[in-house]
């Protein structure tokens, strides 16, 4: 669909199929007559038909989902459209194209959410196991906590009466086996990739800090790539979801919970490394090993961050905040020193 230099309606409008070679070729013809520029909202395509499109000299943007503009009562939505809406936008210039990795790095974060979904699989087994024995009546008092060694000794001791009930048993338990060594394989590939020249300095200057190894670390990397398009902190925060919602008229200012807009996936990651500055204000042996032939200030601005983050933590608590409140601020926060540290190597 293409749209003349005034006015809302097209001059020209087709449906193609999803063939890139079409597209292309359907692009080329306006092409002869001056700068083409084309886009399409993020979705199922991923980015082939924009590194396509980048291979054939035409300038191609990939937008947010359901971030065009468009009117507040308008409750119709079709291709044709939305192909309207996305058009006007580019001839007033009011897009903001999202990132388009590479290929190596989409694909080391094809990697890691590869990961995350067979870390949930499993959560999910261990759950389903669970709540099974349970309906049974067989709880486990053995002290500690469960996928413990004596966890497993004491459900291999379980009887029961029925074969059925056995082989549910026998069922799940070799589910979560094989969702353990296939996680453990995935992990052990993550930290290859990390370590790979492409990727080992920058994930080792992440690694100084408490509560940032590979996962983490490597998503970071991936996911964000130039952090030069942040313009401060804020921003990369706002980026991640991590700014309080707002609802402010007159005189009055309402603030809620945070926004959790934009990349869920880094914010969860985050939040669970967060949890490592609620326990002490002190670098143990692992970081320290993590730390050996970091640069000097990064060292010095993850050890600020460790004493920072710690007393904010503790600080928030005494106030009266839930500790999930507390944490999410830390990470806020953490996310701050980060954006800091790989803007400054840049």
């Amino acid at each position: 669909m293409g749209l003349g230099p005034a006015g809302n309606e097209p001059v020209y409008e087709r449906r193609l199929a999803n063939d890139t070679g079409l597209l292309i070729k359907e692009v080329m013809r306006f092409s002869k007559q001056g700068k083409t520029e084309v886009a399409y909202e993020a979705g199922c395509l991923g980015y082939v038909i924009q590194r396509a499109m980048e291979e054939a000299g035409i300038s191609c943007y990939v937008l947010p989902a359901n971030k065009v503009a468009k009117k507040r009562d308008d409750r119709i939505k079709t291709d044709k459209r939305d192909a309207r809406l996305i058009g006007r936008e580019m001839r007033n210039k009011n897009i903001r194209p999202i990132s388009v990795p590479d290929e190596a790095d989409e694909a080391a974060r094809d990697l890691l959410r590869c990961r995350e979904d067979v870390s949930e699989d499993l959560r999910r087994s261990k759950q389903r196991l669970l709540k099974f024995l349970v309906r049974h009546g067989h709880i486990y008092d053995g002290g500690g906590s469960h996928w413990t060694l004596r966890h497993w000794q004491w459900m291999d001791r379980l009887g029961f009466r029925q074969e059925h009930e056995r082989t549910v048993y026998e069922e799940y338990r070799s589910q979560i086996r094989a969702l353990e060594e296939r996680l453990t394989r995935l992990e052990q590939q993550v930290t290859e990739t990390a370590e790979s020249p492409r990727y080992k300095a920058a994930v080792s200057k992440l690694r100084a800090f408490k509560g940032v190894d590979y996962i983490i670390a490597l998503s970071v990397v991936c996911e964000i790539g130039d952090f030069r398009r942040f313009a401060n902190a804020k921003a990369f925060m706002s980026y991640l979801g991590f700014v309080p919602s707002e609802y402010s008229s007159g005189g009055k200012r309402n603030q809620g919970g945070i926004t959790k807009a934009g990349n869920g996936h880094l914010r969860k990651l985050l939040i669970e490394g967060a949890w490592h500055y609620a326990r002490n204000a002190r670098a143990g042996k692992r970081l320290e090993q993590r730390r050996q032939n970091c640069p000097v200030w990064v060292i010095d601005v993850a050890d600020r961050a460790l004493h920072r983050l710690h007393k904010k933590y503790f600080r928030l608590l005494m106030n009266g905040k839930h500790q999930n409140v507390a944490v999410t601020a830390v990470a806020r926060e953490l996310a701050g020193f980060i954006w800091a540290v790989q803007v400054s190597a840049a």
